[in-house]
This record gives structure tokens, sequence and C-alpha cells, in this order.
């Protein structure tokens, strides 16, 4: 049996994670909840095509270019830094757990390789000086255009929110693809909505077993709940059709600002 030496453990014990990285992301960033617009998910009705940018993720089989976008976004969108955050690439490697399975330089060569992939999206901006970093935040649809915070005022402005309890607790790392694209689908609609499958290739971009599969994922996780809902339906067999309907849990709503308290008069 192969053992680990006191000095091996001290210095994997020390020696931050991933998550820890992504812990001290959010942390920086100060917020409860991470906007992101809805129309990274799904164009609004009326255009071209209903697919949002999250497609070619799914298409793509680009998980780690997912969950790396995601964190940009949580990042970099309270706008401390002009929609800006740098780090060395070790950094950045370390954020997306490249690390855990390639050398050093791999590892930064493979998080640079991703990012300039989002870059190629539409989604950021990269800069590079020696080993440090730079991502810009564009807007979340893929235009290229500037970004700026969504504020919901307008249909193109409005945003679904993830808790950062999201990352801090390490649910981000239980989801494979499919279930990582299906949350943020359920997350962009209302409250016990319905998914059909056979609708996704049309409304997202990706298979019906995909869609399935992305479902059965979060609610095998307790991230989603489903319920069946009836509608009568007298020419049918049965009088009535059932279709499910899903919504977030309360683990991975968003999490409501803390009151502060009113301050004492002098």
């Amino acid at each position: 049996m192969k053992t680990t030496a006191p000095a091996e453990r001290d210095m994997q014990a020390t020696t931050a994670t991933g998550r820890d990285a992504r812990t001290a992301v959010l942390t920086r960033a100060k917020r409860a909840n991470v906007p992101l617009r809805k129309t990274f998910v799904q164009a609004n009705k009326g255009a071209a095509s209903r697919h949002g940018p999250l497609k070619d993720f799914v298409t793509g089989r680009d998980l780690r270019g997912l969950k790396a976008y995601l964190l940009i976004v949580a990042a970099c969108s309270n706008g401390d830094n002009g929609w800006s955050t740098t780090h060395d690439s070790a950094v950045w490697a370390r954020l997306m757990d490249i690390h855990e399975t390639a050398t050093d330089q791999s590892a930064r060569t493979g998080a640079w390789r991703t990012l300039r992939r989002l870059e190629a999206r539409g989604l950021v901006t990269c800069g590079r000086e020696g080993t440090m970093i730079t991502v810009t935040l564009l807007r979340e649809d893929g235009s290229g255009d500037d970004y700026d915070r969504p504020v919901g005022d307008t249909e193109e402005n409005r945003f679904l929110q993830i808790p950062t309890t999201f990352w801090t607790l390490g649910r981000d790392e239980q989801l494979d693809l499919p279930g990582l694209a299906l949350f943020l689908v359920v997350a962009r609609e209302k409250n016990w909505s319905t998914f059909p499958a056979e609708k996704a290739p049309e409304w997202y971009g990706w298979s019906a077993d995909s869609h399935e599969r992305g479902l059965k994922k979060l609610v095998a996780l307790g991230y989603v709940e489903r319920r069946e809902h009836r509608t009568k339906a007298p020419l049918s067999p049965l009088g009535f059709t059932v279709a499910h309907q899903y919504q977030r849990t309360a683990a991975t709503r968003p999490r409501k600002p803390r009151k502060t308290a009113p301050s004492a008069s002098r």
C-alpha cells in the first residue's frame, strides 16, 4: 500500500484547490447572486433563431468553457474593474481545475486556450502580458457588443440569477454538460414551467436526449424539483394530458439580500 509522507500531506493541505480559488474570486466580487442575461440561454421571441450562445457549448461538448464563462461573469459583473478580471495563467488553470490533471505548463496553456474559445464566441476579450491574463466581459448574447449590467428594464435586459453558493458549496462540480445547460434553462423561466424535450432542437439547439438527461440529472441531485400537471383534454383517451413542470429547489434559488440593521439616531 502506498503511503503519503508527512511533508507531502502538509503540502496538499496548504495548497489551494479550484474551489478555494473560485470562492476567493466570488468573495472579492461581494455579491450574493450573479446576473446573466437570458439571451445567453435563448434568444427572445421573434428572432430568426431561438438558439442562444449556450447552444455552442453544448453541441461543442465544452463543459470547461461553459464553467469558465459563468465564473468570469460572476467575477466581472459587479463592475469594480471595468467588467474585467486579471489573474496569472496558473490561477486561471486552478479556477478551471485543469491543474488537477496536467503539468503546470500544460495547465497554463489549457487555460489560455479555453479563454480564447470564449473570445472566438464573442463573449469576452482576452489580453496577455507575460503570465498575466486579463479577461473583459462582452454582452452575453455573443454579439461582441460592450457589456453593461442587465437591469431588467427591457426584453434584452431581462436576466436570470445564480447564487454564489452554487460555486462556493461545490454544486457546480456535480454537474455534467447537459445538467449545467438545463440548470440555466430552468433558471431562465418562471417557477413550474414545462420544458418539453421534443422542442429542445428548435428552442435551444441541442438534442431531445441531452435535454432529458439534463433534467434527470438536476432532479437526481436535488437542484430542481418536478411535478405532474394535468390539463383537461375532452378528445384524448383519458380525458386529460399530463406534462412535467420544473422549478429550482431552495438550494439553488437566488439568495435574498440581507437586511441591514437601521443605524442608531444621534
